[in-house]
C-alpha cells in the first residue's frame, strides 16, 4: 500500500474537507441555526360534529375560530344553530350527515368537535385524528374501555391537540382542589365517596312502541354503529344519555365533572376491583340509581403525599354518601350538580361538580380553599376550556402544553367511569370483580357463568293486590357479555379501528 500522498491529492482531500465544514459547521459544533417551531397565528378551521345540545355551547366558545361545516342528524334539533352560523359564517356547509362532511371538507379543516350521543364519540373522533386533525370531544370521551384506550392512542400517534368537554377541568376550584390534596395538608387518603343529583332525564324504561321518525331526523345517522333498532322519540334528543346502547347513565353524564378532581388529584390509573348495585338492571335502559365502588392499588408517592389503596364510592339517582363529621348541619353536600368527598388522615376535602366552591373541614372549622396556602401543583387556565384547547392547537406538537383534559389524560380517566358501567350489568354475578386494567380484562369471572336483565316488570293489580310477572333477557355467557362491554362490536357497516401498537 503507498502510504505516501502527492500536493495535488492533499490539496483535494483538503479541499473537500473544508468544503465540508462550510456546508454543516453549526450541527458539528452543536450550534443548529434551526428554526424554533412558532405557534399558528391564523384562524383554526373547525368542523362540527352533533351542534343541536351540547354542541351548540361549545361552539359559542370558538367563535373565535372559523366553522367550515357543521353536520346533525337532527335538522329540527340543530336548525337555530345552523342559522345562527350560516349568518356567521356565510361559508359554512351543512349537512345531515357527518361521514358526508368528512368526504368532502375533513382534509380542508384543522380540527374537529365531536358532541353527538356517547355512542359515536369514539368512531368519529378516531376517524378525524387519524387523518391529523385537532379534536374537542363531549364528555364522556366514549362508553367502553376499548374506545377511551384507543383515543388516547390515537392521539399519541398522530401528535394532535385533544380535549375532552368536562370543562370542570380548567376551573379555578379543581385547581385549588388538586394542588390542596397534593400538598399533603390532609395527609393520605384512603376513601372517596362522591354523588350526583342526576338523572334529570327518563331511565330505568322498558321498550318503548315502534315509530315513524320525522323528516328532519336521520335515523341510520343517528344509530351509526349500535344495533339498529326502530325510532322512538324518547330517544333522542338528549334523552339518548338513559340508554345503554347510546349513553352511560348519570355515571357517564356526571362522573366527568365530580371525579376529576379524584382521578388527578390522588394520582390514579387503573382500578383493580370494582363492584355495583343499582335499583332493577333493565336490558335496554340504566338504572334509575346505583351505586359503584372501585378500588386502587397503592400508587408512588407524590412529592408531599403518600398514595395507599384507595376507595372510590360513587353514589346517583338520588342516593347520597353519609355527610362527613364536622359539616355543619344545615349545610347542603350537593354543589351545583353533586360532590366528592375526600377523607385524608389529617383531614377532609370536599370538592363541587366541576370542582366548584371546595372547601376543607380540619381542626373543627371549615374552611374554603383559596389560592396561595399551598404550593401550586395544577395548571392554571386563564381562558375558558374551549379556548385554552385552541391555543393547544395552534402549538407545534414540540412546545405544546397539553390541555387540562388531553386524551392522554381523559382517556384513562374515562375509563374509570367505564367500568362502573361494567360493575353495575354485570351485578347478577354477585361478586367483587378483579381487573387488569393493562389488559383490558377481568380475571375472576367464572366459567359458565351467566347474567341476565329485566325486560319487563308486568306490575299488574290483581283483587287489591299487586301482582309481578317479570320477564327477563335470556342468560347469556357473562365471560362474552364482559368483553363486548369492554370492547363493542360495531354494527351497520362501521368498523372500529385496533389499538396502534
Amino acid at each position: 500500500m503507498n502510504n505516501k500522498m502527492s500536493r495535488r491529492s492533499f490539496l483535494k482531500v483538503g479541499s473537500a474537507a473544508a468544503a465540508a465544514m462550510t456546508v454543516a459547521p453549526a450541527s458539528v459544533l452543536g450550534k443548529s441555526k434551526k428554526t424554533k417551531p412558532t405557534p399558528m397565528t391564523g384562524k383554526l378551521k373547525i368542523l362540527g360534529v352533533g351542534i343541536g345540545g351540547r354542541g351548540a355551547g361549545v361552539l359559542r366558545e370558538l367563535e373565535t375560530e372559523e366553522f367550515i361545516g357543521l353536520a346533525d342528524c337532527d335538522w329540527k334539533y340543530a336548525k337555530p344553530v345552523m342559522d345562527k352560523y350560516s349568518k356567521m359564517f356565510p361559508n359554512c356547509k351543512m349537512y345531515h350527515d357527518y361521514k358526508t362532511m368528512f368526504a368532502e371538507l375533513l382534509d380542508k379543516a384543522d380540527a374537529v368537535v365531536v358532541a353527538t350521543s356517547d355512542h359515536t364519540h369514539a368512531i368519529i373522533a378516531a376517524e378525524a385524528m387519524m387523518a391529523g386533525k385537532h379534536v374537542y370531544c363531549e364528555k364522556p370521551l366514549t362508553r367502553t374501555v376499548y374506545e377511551c384506550r384507543l383515543l388516547s392512542k390515537l392521539a399519541a400517534k398522530y401528535g394532535v391537540a385533544t380535549q375532552m368537554g368536562n370543562q370542570g377541568a380548567s376551573s379555578i376550584g379543581t385547581k385549588l382542589t388538586v394542588d390542596y390534596l397534593q400538598s399533603g395538608i390532609i395527609g393520605p387518603v384512603t376513601r372517596v365517596d362522591a354523588f350526583t343529583d342526576r338523572p334529570i332525564w327518563p331511565q330505568g324504561l322498558e321498550h318503548p312502541e315502534d315509530q315513524t321518525p320525522p323528516e328532519t331526523l336521520n335515523w341510520e345517522a343517528f344509530i351509526g354503529p349500535a344495533p339498529m333498532r326502530a325510532y322512538n322519540e324518547i330517544y333522542t334528543p338528549w334523552n339518548f344519555r338513559g340508554w345503554w346502547d347510546f349513553g352511560t347513565g348519570a355515571l357517564g353524564d356526571m362522573a366527568c365533572h365530580i371525579l376529576h378532581t379524584v382521578f388527578v388529584g390522588l394520582n390514579l390509573k387503573y382500578p383493580i376491583k370494582i363492584e355495583g348495585t343499582s335499583t332493577p338492571l333493565m336490558a335496554e335502559s340504566c338504572p334509575n340509581a346505583e351505586i359503584v365502588k372501585l378500588t386502587y392499588p397503592e400508587r408512588e408517592n407524590l412529592p408531599h403525599l403518600a398514595c395507599p389503596e384507595v376507595t372510590v364510592t360513587w353514589y346517583d339517582g338520588g342516593l347520597v354518601p353519609n355527610r362527613p363529621e364536622g359539616l355543619p348541619e344545615g349545610v347542603n353536600l350537593n354543589i351545583d350538580g353533586g360532590a366528592a368527598i375526600f377523607y385524608g388522615t389529617k383531614g377532609i376535602i370536599v370538592s363541587g361538580c366541576y370542582g366548584n366552591r371546595p372547601y376543607m373541614i380540619k381542626d373543627g372549622k371549615v374552611t374554603p380553599l383559596a389560592e396561595g396556602v399551598v404550593p401550586s401543583v395544577y395548571r392554571k387556565v386563564e381562558t375558558t376550556h374551549q379556548q385554552d384547547w385552541v391555543r393547544a392547537c395552534k402549538e407545534p406538537k414540540e412546545i405544546r402544553v397539553n390541555s387540562n383534559s388531553d386524551f392522554s389524560q381523559a382517556g384513562p380517566f374515562t375509563e374509570m367511569i367505564a367500568m362502573g358501567v361494567c360493575a353495575v350489568r354485570l351485578q347478577g354475578l354477585n361478586q367483587v370483580l378483579d381487573w387488569d386494567g393493562e389488559n383490558m380484562k377481568f380475571t375472576n369471572i367464572p366459567a359458565g357463568a351467566k347474567v341476565k336483565a329485566m325486560v319487563k316488570d308486568g306490575f299488574t293489580i290483581k283483587d287489591g293486590h299487586p301482582t309481578f310477572k317479570k320477564t327477563f333477557t335470556e342468560p347469556v355467557d357473562a365471560q362474552k357479555f364482559a368483553a363486548e362491554l369492554i370492547k363493542p362490536v360495531y354494527q351497520n357497516g362501521y368498523t372500529l379501528p385496533e389499538l396502534p401498537a
